[in-house]
């Protein structure tokens, strides 16, 4: 996406630019047996030229001075409590959150200083805004190389290597850098390609992360989350119960909040997945002045194995030190081999986890409550851009899950997929209860006689606090239950192009008499619905389908059937189970005890 930062950059020719380090570069990795023909898209970080943050005057209330030659473990402990503050604010924008009361900081911010971020961006925003607060020193990685062929950076099959970092320093007395210069550069060249290193890259500058132990107090508020699927979110809360709150940002500026789960899929470590801590730093060469600001110097991240909590674990498992095959990682906690996603759970809890059912069900429901109405902001800042009142595109982007421009900011293919997957989730998890009640687990609590019962009530009781609205296209407000939110899930349109009432499923003549969307654009809402269904994201795959294309249903264009979520009919069909120490249950139908891990597939990589 080309980003305000280009116009002002090219504005400022006057100004010096940094000439760009680079390193090393290998021979390219074979591409594996069946990969298809490269695509023609252009590279997300280019880091071709830089902006230096010192060259540009910087106002007083702009300058960042280094006040700190390195990181301490209060500091950290401070910028842990920054993020938690914020993410437990109410804040929906970017800007919003760090203008919010919910910021200490920001009482001396200069005025006019305004903040914009997506997911990728936001903990770099965060990390850079409290280092230039606290006078920190900080750097970042500002250009990356693919491990092999790639044809966009974001997604490359064997991962990246940095290839350049860009060091925030004061080069000379009192030419302290702009933090807006330092703030607009950065986010400018950051994307989630920069998430995408294996944790033991043999070549290049280290990462700005690095993955870590699943304990307590390693995973802590703070830490990002990489979702190899392009999407990174931040750690603002982890409760007693190993719950891990996240925050997160997207193209369109605004804000979101969820819980740890299968929205973030595990992947093969060149991808870099999973939880990653900020890399450690420390300024070095530098001299102090007299009002106590480091001029000069560079600045050194600390190595992987110099840090305590650095672990390959989330990879390759705690059973056999020795395997390096992330498919068959064991991961044991109390001599129990769990799944991956409740070897999380009890191992940042630090204790064995017992599930109260009830409670479980209803913390999910009020997340996806929370995910619709996130998901309707969304749609709205489509609606007030205007896009469905655009002529339809003559084929979708390239790739709809990874792309740029309009598409990226607009619609919604990967929120959506999550959606589904937490949705997906929350239905496998219910028959997961019951399996765990019938099999006399130690893990689960309840001491009714008819669980399937309880939970659809916990269910209705709790989505009926859960009204979904969106305005229609002729200004007027509509509104619908959960429930029905969740029977339309797999009709909510993803295209950006489309009247409000598709975005929201619309199936009736009445709801759809005020879509003004012609014939053609009919045409590509029906024929995306194969797309709608899949919950995978699949962005190795070149999806610049035509309507013709979709019509035809072309290969990649889709499922032909969504997966079950609807958890209701599965539970009032299982009313009545037999549990331990209930009565003899009439027609009860039995259910299979399954692992979680086979609810919902792993990513599609390797």
């Amino acid at each position: 996406m080309r980003r305000p930062w280009r116009v002002f950059a090219a504005a400022l020719g006057a100004w010096a630019l940094l000439a760009t380090v680079a390193f090393a570069d290998g021979a390219d990795a074979p591409l594996p047996p069946g990969t298809m023909a490269p695509i023609s898209m252009a590279p997300v970080a280019s880091g071709s030229e830089r902006v230096d943050a010192a060259a540009v005057p910087a106002p007083p209330g702009y300058q960042w001075r280094i006040l700190k030659s390195e990181w301490s473990a209060s500091d950290e402990r401070a910028y842990g409590e920054f993020v938690q503050a914020i993410g437990r604010s109410d804040c929906r924008n970017v800007d919003e959150c760090l203008k919010s009361p919910a910021n200490i900081y920001r009482h001396n911010d200069p005025a006019g200083l305004s903040f914009f971020a997506d997911c990728a961006d936001f903990p770099y925003v965060l990390r850079a805004y409290f280092a230039w607060k606290n006078g920190l020193p900080f750097s970042y990685v500002s250009d990356v190389a693919a491990n092999g062929n790639s044809n966009d950076l974001r997604y490359s099959r064997f991962g990246n290597y940095v290839s350049q970092r860009t060091d925030i320093l004061t080069p000379a007395p009192g030419r302290f850098p702009n933090i807006r210069i330092a703030i607009w550069s950065m986010t400018d060249h950051v994307s989630t390609a920069m998430y995408r290193v294996p944790p033991d890259a043999k070549r290049g500058a280290p990462a700005d992360f690095y993955p870590v132990k699943i304990a307590p107090g390693a995973i802590r508020p703070g830490t990002v989350i990489y979702d190899p699927n392009g999407h990174a979110a931040t750690v603002y809360d982890i409760d007693d119960e190993g719950r891990i709150r996240f925050i997160d940002s997207h193209p369109d500026n605004s804000v979101s909040r969820g819980d740890y789960g299968r929205r973030f899929v595990r992947a093969s470590a060149p991808m870099g997945a999973g939880f990653k801590n900020w890399r450690p730093l420390r300024l070095v060469g530098a001299t102090q002045g007299a009002d106590g600001a480091y001029v000069g110097g560079h600045i050194e991240p600390m190595t992987d194995y110099k840090l305590a909590d650095f672990s390959l674990e989330q990879y390759f498992g705690n059973a056999d030190p020795a395997t390096r095959d992330w498919q068959s990682a064991l991961f044991v906690f109390n001599g129990e081999t769990l799944d991956y996603y409740d070897y999380v759970r009890r191992a940042v809890a630090g204790h064995d986890i017992v599930y109260d059912p009830i409670v479980e069900t209803r913390s999910m429901v009020k997340g996806l409550c929370d995910d619709l109405h996130y998901r309707g902001e969304a749609v709205d800042i489509a609606i007030k851009a205007g896009l469905n009142g655009q002529p339809h595109p003559e084929r979708l982007p390239e790739n709809i899950y990874g792309t740029s421009g309009d598409w990226e900011t607009y619609s919604t293919p990967s929120r959506d997929a999550r959606l589904k997957v937490s949705f997906k989730e929350l239905r496998d998890q219910a028959e997961r209860f019951l399996g765990m009640a019938q099999a006399h687990s130690k893990n689960i609590s309840y001491a009714g006689s008819d669980l399937a019962g309880d939970l659809a009530a916990a269910y209705r009781t709790e989505t009926a606090g859960c009204p979904v609205s969106y305005q229609a296209s002729d200004g007027a407000m509509r509104s619908m239950s959960f429930e029905e939110a969740r029977a339309r899930l797999f009709k909510f349109a993803f295209d950006p192009y489309l009247c409000p009432e598709r975005r929201w499923g619309a199936s009736e003549a009445a709801e759809l008499a005020t879509c003004p969307d012609d014939a053609l654009k009919r045409r590509w809402y029906e024929a995306e619905q194969r797309l709608r269904n899949q919950t995978e994201r699949t962005y190795d795959a070149r999806m610049d389908f035509s309507l013709s294309d979709l019509e035809a249903h072309a290969p990649g264009s889709g499922w032909d059937q969504p997966p079950d979520v609807d958890v209701l009919a599965f539970l009032d069909k299982n009313r009545g189970l037999l549990l331990p120490g209930a009565g003899k249950a009439a027609d009860a139908t039995p259910v299979r005890l399954r692992p979680v891990s086979e609810a919902i597939p792993e990513a599609k990589v390797q």
